[in-house]
């Protein structure tokens, strides 16, 4: 993947394009983001600009100062994700195919096969979906940590480096930890290894303090619509006029019964938000989140929030209820309700404690 062909982000690519050019390279590296802001698709454009044979420079002043240039032996290796310098290690489960004793080498080229398919913008749900894992969750395993060991003390085969991404880390548990924690600390030669995840919170501490962490902030420069927060998979679960529409009618519903909390009413919204599907209640949630954080900067700069809703009443009227008092509270609650959505937390039930939540709060300002 090059840089040019990820959305968004520029000023970020051109620092790590500057490190590799300004041989900073750190050997243990973690990229810490939302995989909607394109997490994953900057490591891998950031590999095949460090294995590049022709890296391209552009003036000064461009967007984008540098490019791998796509055409060497390894960029397409890279691009195919068949370069043999280059592993990669994701959390697996058991599914239909693999009974039991799940590791990265029985799903590989079918998680290669993904990625490529979904141009390196997915989610962990959608691996899961993908892999056919239905409801269970994945983790890293103590035998995925003995493959990259050995894989580690072997020379690289074609490339400058050897190189091991290590999709979704936060599901690595202490175990499988414990056997890479040296490999961090006392680097290989030639070897860069890459974390990437979205939760620092679940980032074991030991594996957080051995790494170069960088911040992988929301997309402001790709053209996505401001409902969408700066998440790509948002906007693509948002694609369409017809569904921005109803995403929006279902937050000026659902902030309405919060101060009502007709029971009736609210059980049946929460039946329509609990049938979307993952995806769209993510990116449901993270439509929330944008409209509570454009209220809170109307409060406090006295501004306008611009929520375009629809209801011209209700935009006028809601923001004054997001204040400094309630405003940590309503974005921790929102959420923590996504990180529960990844973990397969019933729908129904996690909407309606969200709503308890969130109209306890909103009434607290």
């Amino acid at each position: 993947m090059q840089f040019k062909d990820i959305v968004g982000q520029r000023v970020l690519i051109n620092r790590m394009t500057e490190t590799i050019d300004t041989d900073r390279v750190s050997h243990a590296q973690m990229l810490l983001g939302q995989m909607g802001y394109g997490t994953l698709a900057l490591a891998v454009a950031y590999v095949q600009y460090l294995l590049c044979e022709h890296r391209v420079h552009f003036a000064e002043d461009s967007e984008l100062r540098a490019d791998s240039c796509g055409e060497c032996p390894n960029c397409k290796k890279v691009q195919n994700l068949i370069h043999p310098d280059l592993h990669f290690f994701f959390p697996t489960t058991t599914t239909p195919r693999v009974k039991e004793k799940p590791r990265c080498q029985d799903f590989r080229e079918e998680f290669h096969r993904f990625l490529i398919e979904n141009k390196m913008y997915l989610s962990l749900d959608d691996w899961y979906n993908y892999s056919g894992a239905e409801n269970k969750q994945g983790q890293y395993r103590a035998a995925d940590a003995d493959e990259m060991v050995s894989l580690l003390g072997k020379k690289a085969y074609e490339g400058k480096q050897k190189v091991f991404l290590l999709w979704m880390s936060e599901l690595m548990g202490n175990v499988v930890a414990n056997k890479l924690l040296k490999s961090l600390e006392e680097p290989y030669e030639n070897t860069l290894i890459m974390l990437i995840g979205e939760s620092n919170e679940l980032m074991l501490p030991t594996v957080k303090s051995r790494v170069q962490t960088t911040l992988v902030p929301r997309i402001l420069d790709g053209g996505l619509p401001d409902e969408a927060e700066g998440n790509y998979l948002s906007a693509l679960s948002m694609a369409g006029d017809d569904v921005l529409l109803q995403t929006k009618a279902m937050f000026v519903d659902w902030m309405r019964l919060l101060f009502k909390l007709k029971m009736d009413a609210l059980s049946k919204w929460v039946d329509n938000a609990a049938a979307l599907g993952r995806r769209r209640q993510k990116a449901f949630l993270d439509y929330a989140l944008g409209a509570v954080r454009r209220c809170f900067e109307q409060t406090v700069s006295a501004g306008q929030a611009n929520l375009n809703t629809g209801d011209d009443r209700f935009d006028a009227m809601f923001p004054a209820m997001i204040t400094s008092r309630n405003l940590e509270q309503i974005y921790n609650s929102i959420n923590d309700a996504k990180y529960a959505i990844d973990r397969n937390a019933n729908p129904k039930a996690l909407f309606m404690y969200l709503s308890f939540q969130l109209s306890r709060h909103i009434k607290n300002r």
